[in-house]
């Protein structure tokens, strides 16, 4: 098992670091972090074989985004939104890369990876507690917030600052996935997955309930592509990891070679060319008790730990 530890970066460079930088592209093994330490969005070079890790400015990482200095978010007050910032996701819309973000604080965004600009972004409220984010094809965005309880469809596709949004109760609402195979979105709560069906209209957004599926365990948290079988998800639960299949509306237990890093995992993912699976779970190790320093790597097994963070999620960035 690899394993690799390094100090924490000082201060000043912190301080002194830009919120973000254009970035033109991602290759192989790349991995996107959300980092509640520096409170920035990491996209980190080679999860493969991971690199000494020396701070947000420095090498292994390539791209770093955050809002507290983001000049287009002024009015929606990041230094209080943009607190413990829980998502982060690449998505390829019209032929550009966004990084889709969220924050417990309230902000989600939609930033554009050439220029850090943000094509849409919004405040929805520290109690919301906002915790995934999706973007559709006709540029709209849907949140989920577990405070709140709801999915939201946003049609942002109007405007930088859109809020129209149509509602969907979902409690303890933690992950939305849209599957491009049947266009329907799922959205995953404390009880259940839901698949939503979206209006046609991205002026007027609806969203209307299609299925629902129990969990096998309670506090469903994450909902990602299984990459390796196009049409399933993978999904973590309190308790576990599981494959879900629509087609046969069953969810199969997934089991890593430590089980105990079966429990609370906040993101999971496989890599799109190795299969390679990505897991990030609480470690307890610092102040913040739902995060880690700590990214795993299992078939084959491995970890990579990156000194000083404060993980939330991390995900395979050209996966996405």
């Amino acid at each position: 098992m690899l394993r690799r530890s390094l100090p924490v970066l000082g201060l000043a460079l912190l301080l002194c670091a830009p919120a973000s930088r254009a970035y033109a592209g991602s290759s192989q093994g790349e991995v996107v972090a959300v980092d509640q330490a520096s409170r920035r969005v990491l996209v980190l070079r080679g999860a493969e074989e991971p690199a000494d890790y020396q701070g947000p400015d420095r090498p292994p990482v390539v791209w770093s985004w955050g809002a507290d200095r983001a000049e287009d978010l002024g009015d929606l007050d990041p230094a209080d939104s943009w607190t413990n910032p829980d998502e982060a996701k690449s998505r390829i819309l019209d032929g550009r890369r966004y990084l889709l973000t969220t924050a417990s604080g309230g902000l989600a965004a939609v930033v554009d990876t050439a220029t850090g600009g943000s094509r849409w972004a919004a405040d929805l409220g520290r109690v919301a507690n906002p915790h995934s984010i999706e973007l559709l094809p006709d540029g709209n965005v849907v949140v989920v917030a577990s405070g709140g309880g709801w999915v939201r469809l946003y049609a942002a596709s109007q405007g930088r600052r859109a809020t129209t949004h149509a509602t969907f109760r979902l409690p303890g609402a933690h992950g939305v996935l849209r599957d491009g195979r049947t266009g329907l979105l799922w959205a995953l709560g404390d009880g259940e997955l839901t698949a939503l069906r979206v209006g046609d209209d991205p002026a007027e957004p609806t969203l209307t309930a299609v299925r629902s599926a129990p969990l096998p365990d309670r506090g469903g948290h994450d909902l990602a592509p299984v990459l390796g079988a196009p049409g399933r998800f993978w999904v973590s639960t309190l308790n576990g990891l599981w494959q879900y299949d629509p087609a046969a509306d069953r969810f199969t237990p997934v089991h890593l070679a430590d089980p105990a890093a079966e429990r609370k995992v906040k993101s999971i993912g496989d890599a799109p060319r190795t299969g390679r699976l990505l897991t990030v779970a609480p470690d307890h190790s610092g102040p913040c008790d739902w995060c880690a320093s700590v990214i795993r790597l299992d078939r084959p097994e491995g970890t990579w730990t990156l000194g000083g963070t404060q993980l939330y999620k991390a995900r395979w960035w050209e996966s996405q």
